[in-house]
């Protein structure tokens, strides 16, 4: 019987969906982190439940020729990477398996999925930062990232996969702390302050957001002079957060320095951006998505397009710019804002944007423009699509989806209640007993039939994967 602790020497099968090794062993099926197929490796016994275990390498005895020496120092300690032990061009051959596998596994889909299409820039690609602060167990600030599974913070100087900006803010933020008597957060005592540094880089001007527990940090203007001298362009906010919860940013914005929202350009439109508006991490691979994204909806000119979770409405401009009309349906407010000033900006007559929830404002747009030329994109945050959305899209007739996803686990749930695979009973999604005895590939008149999915790297070294999908709708 094998026990917590033991070290054990075996081969790894495969890659988990969270890039873990997957190596089976007298019956026990474990995963174990920084492991490649084919690799034989030393591992410890960390935790057994079942037949599923959990380990840690020990050593790689026999590497595998994908092995890559690793950027970052802290690999494997903090809970943001978890490939860069394995050769690029291999990480796209594994996310594309991802989310074939995840569509197989639990949306009933078997079809083949192509090779990611990479990110022009593997590291320090990212716009956006953010990292928590706390108190470590000597009782000192600590400024990193959290530990896999945890929230231990892991403390780091800098970080691979962003731009050398942020080497520059974490050390100025440890000094504005180190000379104020400013303390991080502590989640167990709820004491201290300072809890979050967000920093957002839009068009080589940066927003900083310090997210504190205390309405009040002492000495602001020293911070702001600190980033005066490293950051030509840049705003300052202070968010209040003080409830015990994992959502980064309160209700609560005070503006300190500079003008609060900057503009940029992309593919000629030209957009504004605040602290809390959407924008994907990875401008390389967002352009390459937006423009695949937008060709899928707009062919003709004659379109009616509607754009939900459409964030701060750069995608919905970019299709604005081709359509007849479209609309943005967005729950943040700012992003909604920020919308509204790109349209005006860039003179979009046919764009119009919607403050509200998508299961609550689409089906509204789908009756006042009924008998159009109707195209849906769909760009939905980790949990997926509202269920009530997807029953709205059975029952719409529109012909053509297309869906952005950064989750292959709920983007495999969506398509299949809307491929038919899954049908709801009582209150449970179960396989659809109509496809008992259909070949495969087959789709049931009233559903959809996935025509194109592609997955795109939007997170370099990371587990995490962007897949754009197209759908048609089989007629009755």
């Amino acid at each position: 019987m094998i026990e917590k602790n033991e070290i054990i020497c075996a081969v790894t099968e495969g890659l988990g969906s969270n890039g873990e090794g997957i190596i089976r062993h007298e019956g026990i099926t474990f995963f174990v982190p920084a492991c490649l197929p084919g690799e034989k490796v030393r591992f410890k016994v960390l935790k057994i439940k079942g037949n599923v275990g959990y380990g840690k390498v020990e050593e790689v005895l026999t590497p595998a020729e994908e092995r890559v020496r690793p950027k970052c120092p802290v690999f494997m300690r903090c809970g943001g990477c978890s490939l860069q032990h394995l050769d690029y061009v291999e990480q796209m051959a594994y996310k594309a398996n991802v989310v074939k596998e995840a569509l197989r596994k639990i949306g009933g889909i078997q079809m083949e999925v192509p090779t990611a299409i990479k990110s022009d820039f593997p590291y320090g690609y990212r716009n956006k930062l953010q990292m928590p602060i706390g108190i470590d167990k000597e009782g000192n600030n600590v400024i990193g990232f959290y530990a896999e599974r945890s929230h231990r913070i892991v403390p780091v100087r800098s970080c691979a996969i962003h731009p050398d900006w942020a080497e520059t803010l974490i050390s100025l933020v440890k000094r504005y702390m180190d000379e104020n008597g400013v303390r991080g957060y502590d989640e167990v005592s709820k004491s201290g302050s300072l809890r979050h540094i967000v920093a957002r880089e839009i068009g080589g001007k940066f927003i900083f957001t310090l997210v504190t527990a205390k309405r009040n940090l002492p000495n602001l203007s020293r911070f702001v002079e600190l980033l005066s001298g490293a950051f030509k362009t840049f705003s300052l906010y202070l968010n209040f957060n003080s409830k015990d919860t994992n959502v980064i940013f309160g209700e609560e914005f005070q503006l300190v320095h500079g003008i609060g929202i900057f503009e940029a350009e992309e593919q000629g439109i030209r957009y504004e951006a605040g602290p809390s508006t959407f924008l994907q991490v990875n401008e390389n691979v967002r352009g390459k998505l937006y423009k695949a994204a937008v060709a899928t909806v707009t062919a003709d000119g004659d379109e009616v397009v509607v754009d939900a979770y459409s964030g701060g409405g750069l995608m919905t401009a970019m299709v604005a710019k081709k359509a007849k009309r479209v609309y943005g349906i967005e729950l943040e407010k700012e992003a909604s804002l920020c919308a509204d000033a790109l349209k005006a900006k860039n003179g979009l007559l046919n764009m119009t944007n919607i403050c509200g929830y998508v299961e609550e404002e689409l089906p509204k747009v789908l009756e006042k423009e009924k008998g159009e030329k109707l195209r849906l994109i769909l760009d939905p945050p980790r949990a997926g699509i509202a269920r009530s959305v997807l029953q709205a899209l059975l029952q719409s007739g529109i012909p053509y989806l297309t869906i952005i996803s950064c989750n292959p686990a709920t983007l495999a749930r969506d398509l299949g209640i809307l491929t038919g695979r899954l049908v709801e009973e009582n209150g449970e999604l179960v396989k659809n007993p109509a496809y008992n005895g259909i070949e495969k590939g087959e789709t049931l008149s009233g559903y959809y039939e996935v025509k194109k999915i592609q997955p795109y790297d939007m997170f370099p070294q990371t587990k995490h994967v962007e897949t754009l999908v197209c759908l048609a709708r089989k007629a009755d």
